[in-house]
């Protein structure tokens, strides 16, 4: 009998056995101590497990509350009776709802960019990525790909099918100086980074800018976590450092985290009717039978309207005043920054044991381990919201305190 050969692993761009291998004892220590998995009802800002239990989330990403809007959930019933559809399953390239142009065309002219919709952030950076990386969103040119070292997994697991038509490094975060020598050999260069990461911090785009103005870099920034948090009509970090968005600056942001509703937004320069009809077409998931379902687009367009009153910007004073008020009470790497995240480092081996503590108290944080961050900087990521109350935030902190969280931080 031939003995037959064993496929020998690449891992050139990702690394499942030692993802799932050290990540899954985490996960596993999670469900054990019932910080996973668990199931609760939202009441008047609190939730109740089935057994009764009641905690205050801290580990939510709706910063503004905008998804519990009456006029938020209204917009997506508005929108269901109007149109008399859920989901109209055909690719947007053969029959559309006028719905998404409607959102499409409002989202325009809120952030002040070409806006092409899709159901994710991950969706749209799946189909995106790949038609930098053939040269299709960079002047026909394949750039050489340099991905942000801690760059949000969506991203990164786009790093294979983008390697199949470019050429794909990977830099330290936020390194200037290796993008800038890099710009210096390779005629075309793409950087992809968030502009707001998961955990905390701002990516440095007036820096960026730089680059761009004298070498012709292209970036593509995901900033799903300060889209409607920040600046003004909440158009988000990246967007508000930049005057005029050109042609070599992709932002990509969900509408589901602080916008409160559902999809992503791709935010474009001025690109060709050609362009636009090649990532309507080729950009992955974006072209297939996926559009935005109808009470999506309806929730989205309620809170567009939101964003362009005055009460968007009350909601962002209110949650900075959340902010403002863990700080003083808890002392953070983060402190004093504006984004609504706040990591309290805890060794591996305690994290999920203090995060129980948390848990029982009535706060949940989640515990945060690898791969979601690197091996030895585990922690207890806290999620500031507009509904929690100054009571809340205080009781976490003193929780926090006598647990000795901070002792890390303090020293």
């Amino acid at each position: 009998m031939i003995e037959k050969l064993k496929v020998k692993p690449a891992n050139r761009y990702r690394n499942n056995a030692k993802a799932i291998g050290i990540g899954n004892t985490f996960w596993d220590n999670s469900e054990h101590h019932g910080l996973a998995g668990i199931v609760a009802d939202l009441q008047q800002g609190r939730l109740y497990t089935q057994e009764g239990h009641s905690f205050v989330n801290f580990s939510c990403c709706s910063y503004l509350d905008l998804d519990s809007h009456p006029q938020v959930i209204e917009g997506a019933i508005t929108a269901l009776r109007k149109f008399g559809v859920l989901d109209h399953c055909i690719p947007r390239t053969r029959v559309q709802i006028p719905a998404l142009l409607e959102l499409e065309a409002s989202l325009s002219e809120l952030f002040e960019a070409q806006v092409v919709s899709a159901i994710s952030a991950s969706v749209a950076t799946s189909g995106i990525l790949p038609l930098i990386a053939s040269g299709h969103l960079t002047d026909g040119e394949r750039p050489l790909m340099i991905f942000d070292k801690n760059c949000h997994v969506s991203m990164q697991q786009a790093k294979p099918i983008c390697a199949d038509e470019t050429e794909i490094v990977t830099c330290s975060h936020h390194d200037l100086n290796f993008i800038e020598d890099q710009c210096k050999l390779y005629e075309r260069v793409c950087y992809i980074c968030d502009g707001s990461d998961s955990l905390g911090g701002y990516v440095p785009v007036k820096e960026l800018t730089q680059l761009q103005e004298r070498y012709g870099l292209y970036i593509y920034y995901d900033d799903s976590h300060s889209i409607s948090a920040y600046g003004k009509r909440g158009v988000g970090y990246v967007r508000s450092q930049i005057d005029c968005l050109n042609d070599h600056t992709i932002i990509t942001a969900t509408l589901n985290k602080a916008f409160g509703a559902s999809g992503a937004a791709i935010l474009l320069g001025d690109r060709s009717h050609e362009t636009l009809r090649v990532i309507e077409r080729f950009a992955g998931a974006i072209s297939y039978s996926q559009p935005m379902n109808i009470a999506a687009i309806g929730a989205c367009l309620a809170s567009a309207d939101i964003h362009r009153t005055e009460e968007l910007h009350t909601l962002q004073c209110k949650l900075q005043s959340k902010i403002a008020l863990f700080d003083s009470l808890v002392l953070t790497a983060q402190v004093g920054s504006t984004f609504p995240i706040r990591l309290v480092p805890v060794a591996d081996s305690e994290v999920i044991t203090l995060g129980k503590r948390l848990f029982e108290a009535g706060y949940y944080v989640s515990p945060v381990f690898f791969p979601i961050v690197a091996r030895g900087t585990a922690g207890l990521r806290v999620m500031m919201r507009t509904g929690q109350t100054d009571d809340d935030i205080r009781g976490l902190a003193q929780v926090i305190i006598n647990n000795r969280l901070i002792s890390e931080v303090a020293k």
